[in-house]
């Protein structure tokens, strides 16, 4: 049986027909008994808000009467409702990953954590800078806390005053457009805790009102991915360029396997720490190869980009990874985690270690991970998988399927890798190269895998497409795993897909440096989202323009989260056209619809482009990098006459 329908990932499908072999579920044949999926809930229709429920209306069915909910709500109303508390969780997301780093970062300024130190006092530094903080006189510790702290008021707004580091995270022209349309809070916790309130039963029915809402909430998400970007490099370092591998077939039948899977640093950056000290007690259990980590997400992403830990795979194969019958331990800590990984785990030696008090699940093991005991729990873990190891029977199904990746492209190291070119304006390599039409747009791809397409293959798609008309390319979260288990983060991807402007663009970039550069820039995980717009942001400043007038456009080809919903919405807010290749539950309103896809526009200069089929995508994505092109060339012979 074939199972390109369901994986583009030759790795995955081999595993998928073991899973069938061997009678084991997985998500697609969960999603296959899932059809037909609800109609209500798919179009975002279907309320929940209060006990009266759950109501169905049914905008499009005049004959049938219902029209509105028991409370008189209406389709916009709904639907507007429930994209506001799907951004309300995206952000509560993100923003919990960077509420835990801003904290740690507090209690290592105070002398409180002994396991964790400042590894970047240059960003520290930076940082403090950029959001007003005097650095005069002041010792590391010091400044630490001040950055933590102001940091950590952020969450909650003191005296009614805006989030301060927002401000220092755009264009002047945005953010005074952001106040004009009064979407700025006040904090993060006060727009999700706003956003749940207004969206609760005899609340904000305005569907307007709702989606500014959501606008609002979304721009706390957008700040909590750079609170957790900035304050994670400072803690553990600012990713330089870097290689490694990606796809099952890193993992080594002769090694202790850890696979570490979830989203921030705090705890796998000290499970790299302990592998290299429990090396030894590995080898003596009879792993010749002692340890070997690989990644699965974003926690692998954020291991990937600081110390080269190789990506195992991404979100739809994690059950696949435990069925090539060498994964001695899955270490899992935030989002993303399927619940199914303890029925799967229960069928081979593996043991599935939760370590984080909102996480854990029915069955499985949990060790703790304290900050304060860091190195103690880590080894425990280790341990953990040590001891899974010596109980390792049956056969071993690893994939020969790994492909060699560059990754590590924080903005300094790309404006590293540019100044190398031109010293004094690094960033005109890009503005001119755009001017001069080797570079046709730039294109941030983002978001995750969905069942509902075939996994990788909508990214893979439109990546070709992007890089055969010249489109620069940078990647972070599942996607960028995709790309680099199918070999586009390597130079060699250049020669096989690039248009002949993008060879000119990376050849005089090979000839001014030595660098051999990837086809696709790898930024990071799902909050280092943030870094692509420290880049877009960066560029606008210089050109001194705004966002809304680049051509950069924003994809998520295989959207499933929320976060994704969230961060879809603020890459709009900012000025991005955003690609989404997964419909979302918000076409039950046609008013709710109109607006994301063609009122934000006029707003915002963003706006989502819903797009299922990756060649269309693909036409509209590059038909607006070309109209932008085209008004930016425009404007400047204005302004020349």
């Amino acid at each position: 049986m074939s199972f390109e329908n369901k994986s583009f990932d030759e790795a995955s499908q081999e595993l998928l027909q073991l899973a069938e072999d061997k009678g084991h579920a997985t998500c697609w044949d969960r999603y296959e008994d899932m059809k037909p999926q609800c109609g209500f809930g798919s179009t975002g229709v279907c309320c929940t808000m209060c006990l009266q429920g759950p109501c169905r209306v049914n905008p499009h069915d005049n004959d049938k009467g219902n029209q509105e909910a028991i409370c008189g709500a209406r389709d916009y109303t709904i639907v507007g409702r429930n994209l506001i508390r799907s951004v309300a969780a995206g952000t509560a997301c993100h923003s919990g990953h960077a509420r835990h780093v801003a904290e740690l970062l507090r209690e290592v300024a105070d002398g409180h954590v002994d396991d964790y130190e400042v590894k970047d006092e240059e960003k520290l530094e930076r940082i403090a800078n950029k959001i007003g903080i005097d650095t005069d006189g002041k010792d590391v510790g010091e400044l630490t806390k001040e950055v933590a702290e102001e940091a950590i008021s952020n969450f909650i707004g003191f005296h009614g005053e805006e989030m301060s580091w927002l401000k220092t995270m755009v264009p002047e022209s945005r953010y005074k457009l952001l106040q004009d349309c009064d979407i700025i809070s006040t904090g993060i916790n006060d727009a999700i805790g706003d956003a749940m309130h207004r969206s609760a039963m005899g609340m904000d029915s305005d569907p307007l009102n709702l989606i500014f809402g959501a606008l609002e909430t979304s721009l706390a998400d957008f700040l909590g991915c750079t609170l957790g970007t900035d304050l994670s490099d400072i803690l553990f370092g600012t990713p330089e360029v870097i290689e490694s591998e990606a796809n099952l077939g890193v993992l080594d039948e002769d090694a202790v396997n850890i696979i570490v899977h979830g989203h921030e640093p705090v705890l796998s950056e000290k499970i790299v720490e302990a592998a290299k000290r429990l090396e030894d007690e590995a080898v003596a259990a009879g792993a010749e190869n002692g340890i070997q980590l690989s990644g699965i997400c974003c926690t692998g992403n954020e291991l990937l980009m600081r110390q080269g830990v190789p990506l195992a795979t991404n979100f739809v194969a994690q059950e696949l990874a435990i069925m090539t019958g060498v994964a001695d331990a899955m270490v899992v800590d935030i989002q993303c985690i399927m619940p199914a990984l303890r029925e799967i785990t229960g069928c081979y030696h593996t043991e599935l270690i939760t370590t984080m008090p909102i996480v854990k699940i029915p069955g499985v093991r949990h060790i703790p991970f304290n900050d304060a005991t860091a190195n103690q729990d880590a080894d425990q873990i280790v341990r953990t998988a040590i001891e899974a190891y010596k109980n390792r029977s049956g056969e071993v199904n690893i994939p020969e399927h790994k492909s060699e990746i560059m990754a590590g492209f924080s903005v300094e190291a790309m404006v590293d890798a540019l100044s190398q070119i031109n010293e004094e304006e690094p960033l005109s390599v890009i503005t001119d190269a755009l001017a001069e039409g080797d570079i046709r747009g730039i294109v941030h791809f983002a978001g995750c895998n969905n069942v509902k397409v075939a996994q990788d293959e909508s990214h893979i798609a439109i990546v070709k497409e992007m890089l055969a008309n010249d489109v620069l390319c940078t990647a972070t979260g599942c996607v960028a795993n995709a790309f680099g288990k199918h070999g586009f983060l390597t130079p060699e991807a250049i020669e096989e897909y690039a248009g002949e402007g993008l060879k000119r663009f990376f050849k005089a970039a090979k000839e001014a440096t030595g660098l051999d550069l990837p086809a696709v820039f790898h930024m990071g995980s799902c909050v280092d989202n943030s870094r692509a717009i420290e880049l877009v942001t960066a560029i606008a400043d210089y050109l001194g323009v705004d966002i809304g007038d680049l051509p950069v456009v924003a994809s998520a080809p295989e959207a499933m989260h929320e976060k994704a919903v969230s961060i879809g919405t603020w890459a709009v807010t900012l000025g991005l056209p955003t690609h989404v290749g997964v419909v979302p539950p918000v076409t039950g309103s046609t008013l709710v619809t109109e607006v994301a896809t063609k009122v934000a526009k006029d707003v915002f200069g963003g706006y989502f482009i819903v797009e299922t089929d990756p060649e269309a995508a693909a036409e509209k994505i590059i038909a607006e990098l070309d109209e932008r092109s085209w008004l930016m060339e425009m404007k400047a012979k204005a302004q020349e006459a």
